[in-house]
């Protein structure tokens, strides 16, 4: 059976169990109900062939200092266990007691299980509610079904990872929840990979060295569980440490339950709010993935986030965002958390390309990657290719120590027509990104050439100067000779009085006619002012203490294409055409109404 095929008739089955609770939930309930069953399921399916040796283990060294090393040895290696002689099928026997015994198993798991189980909040008062309502058995029972056998032998982890996308995702929309927020489709995580490992020099190295991966909104975990899919496919032999912060701590516990389970350190994936608490601080990582929210404002982490920027160790030093919008807030995450050597791919939606003026936040945030060259490319992807939004979207990637002939320069790659169209939407998610468009944006990533999909640019390109032009507030009075000159350094003849009361000094400025220019870093200043202003306002001059430096990316504007109007006379015979059928349509009603 395929991939998408298994992952569907098990997410579809978990689905059917929902259905036992109609009546005694509330349909916005059913994930809090389903999601940690699952969960434990999950590690009921991978510890039942190991339960009697467990239980021996427990028997012979209980109450001492060996007891957690050998019920992990018992397991076969694993790093959790759990010591109750219950298992799903077993609880089943004795219905009269199912609620305690249930508990009393949930109880018998490693610590580190039973952290994972208490994120799960609101299912221990449920589990109360469906043994009031009769409903317990009746699911726990739908869970022992050898369709609903979970070990590793029969779903892999790789597929249980989707899985529990997909009932995330479900689950959400079934009560307008934000499901995009916990869930990144999978065709987007493989490109951000490919792209990461686009370059001979990606590959991870054999042996005791390691390499770190890292996403600071990792929700349940898929980003890092497709990485390190990948990084295996290219050599087995390669030690990884997968790391992420989360908030949710139902999507948090999904994650951490899933490394457990493939083996991984599940400490590494953190509970918390990466903007204000970030449990990572000072540690850098060779790769980085994330599609950080959207649009979510920081008014919350304000506080924390400010007094973080007011230090030159934070991640914020460089400028803060506007409140409403904190995606540029994990984009400097990101880059403060790269290794020297390190590749970062972060999904962002159009605005922190060109949002704020110069001297603002983002455009202060875009001069620091920029003038770092920490921007190694942007890729334009499709529309409605999310769950959540059909607003365009982009990847950065960010690379701090880039091959010598990428060095100084930014790619832009315009993906956004390289899709193919769902047979059924998906929320907003109407179109899909096939592998075979995904191969062709890596080619052209690969290939840094420029072509009708690809452009290149230098970095000075992006940037610009912000200029005031002041003019007099008598234009009468302005000495039309000195009108180029700086409003510092004005000429003599400029500053001799010529009306009663005003005194020598500088030119007197007239706020109402004051205009600003954006001048080309790679343009002399006052060559561009004495082309583009002085023709039209002889007696203006730069005011260049007000001067400021910014950045902005327009991508959409170097993809433009120019499409002529239609021609006035294929244009008038089409509206002739329209009148001549628009009338008859008139004399066909008129004679049937006669």
């Amino acid at each position: 059976m395929s991939l998408a095929a298994t992952v569907a008739e098990k997410a579809n089955l978990i689905w059917a169990i929902a259905d036992k609770l109609t009546g005694a939930f509330k349909p916005h309930q059913y994930g809090e109900v389903i999601l940690p069953l699952t969960v434990i399921r999950r590690f009921d399916s991978v510890l039942e062939p190991t339960k009697p040796a467990v239980l021996a283990a427990f028997k012979e060294h209980e109450d001492t200092p060996l007891l957690d090393a050998a019920l992990r040895a018992a397991t076969g290696g694993l790093s959790f266990y759990n010591t109750s002689p219950f298992t799903f099928t077993r609880l089943l026997d004795a219905p009269a007691g199912l609620v305690p015994n249930f508990r009393a198993y949930c109880d018998a798991f490693s610590p580190n299980v039973r952290r994972i189980l208490d994120k799960f909040k609101p299912f221990w008062p449920h589990l109360a509610t469906m043994a009031e309502k009769d409903i317990l058995y009746l699911v726990l029972k739908e869970y022992t079904t050898s369709k609903a056998d979970l070990h590793p032998d029969k779903v892999s982890n790789l597929e249980m990872g989707y899985i529990f996308e997909e009932l995330i995702r479900r689950f959400s929309e079934a009560h307008n929840e934000d499901a995009g927020q916990h869930y990144t489709p999978r065709e987007v995580i493989e490109l951000m990979v490919n792209l990461l490992f686009a370059h001979d020099d990606a590959a991870p190295a054999d042996g005791n060295a390691t390499t770190t991966i890292y996403d600071p909104a990792c929700g349940t975990g898929g980003m890092l569980s497709v990485a390190e899919e990948h990084i295996h496919k290219r050599n087995s032999r390669a030690g990884l440490i997968l790391c992420g912060q989360e908030l949710n701590d139902e999507t948090f516990a999904v994650c951490q339950a899933d490394m457990l389970i493939k083996g991984n350190e599940a400490d590494f994936i953190k509970n918390g709010n990466t903007l204000s608490d970030d449990r990572f601080f000072g540690q850098t990582f060779d790769y980085i993935l994330s599609n950080p929210p959207f649009g979510r404002e920081w008014k919350n982490e304000k506080a924390a986030v400010e007094a973080e920027a007011a230090r030159a160790d934070g991640r914020f030093f460089a400028g803060l965002p506007s409140i409403s919008d904190s995606q540029m807030l994990f984009l400097q995450t990101a880059v403060a958390h790269l290794k020297p050597t390190g590749r970062a791919a972060i999904i962002q939606n159009g605005s922190p390309l060109f949002t704020g003026d110069a001297g603002s936040g983002p455009s202060e945030i875009r001069r620091h990657i920029l003038e770092n060259d920490y921007l190694d490319a942007i890729i334009a992807l499709p529309n409605d290719i999310f769950y959540n939004t059909g607003i365009a979207t982009y990847i950065w990637l960010l690379c701090k120590s880039k091959p010598a002939a990428r060095r100084g320069r930014v790619q832009l790659i315009n993906a956004a027509d390289l899709y193919e169209k769902r047979r059924k939407s998906l929320g907003n998610k109407r179109n899909d990104i096939p592998p075979a468009a995904i191969e062709e944006i890596c080619r052209l990533y690969t290939d840094f050439a420029e072509s009708p999909r690809s452009k290149i640019f230098d970095v000075a390109d992006f940037g610009y100067t912000k200029i005031t032009i002041e003019r007099p507030a008598d234009p009468a009075a302005a000495d039309p000779a000195s009108a180029s000159a700086d409003a510092d350094a004005t000429p003599a003849a400029a500053d001799a009085p010529k009306k009663r009361g005003r005194k020598p000094g500088k030119r007197k400025a007239d706020a109402a006619r004051r205009d600003t220019e954006n001048v080309p870093l790679r343009e002399n200043i006052e060559d561009y002012f004495a082309r583009e202003v002085l023709p039209f306002a002889p007696d203006a001059w730069i005011d260049h203490s007000k001067s400021k430096v910014g950045y902005e990316i327009p991508f959409t504007r170097y993809f433009y294409q120019y499409t002529p109007p239609r021609p006035a006379a294929e244009l008038a015979v089409e509206i002739h055409d329209l009148e001549l059928r628009l009338a008859d349509s008139l004399a066909a009603l008129f004679a049937e109404e006669r």
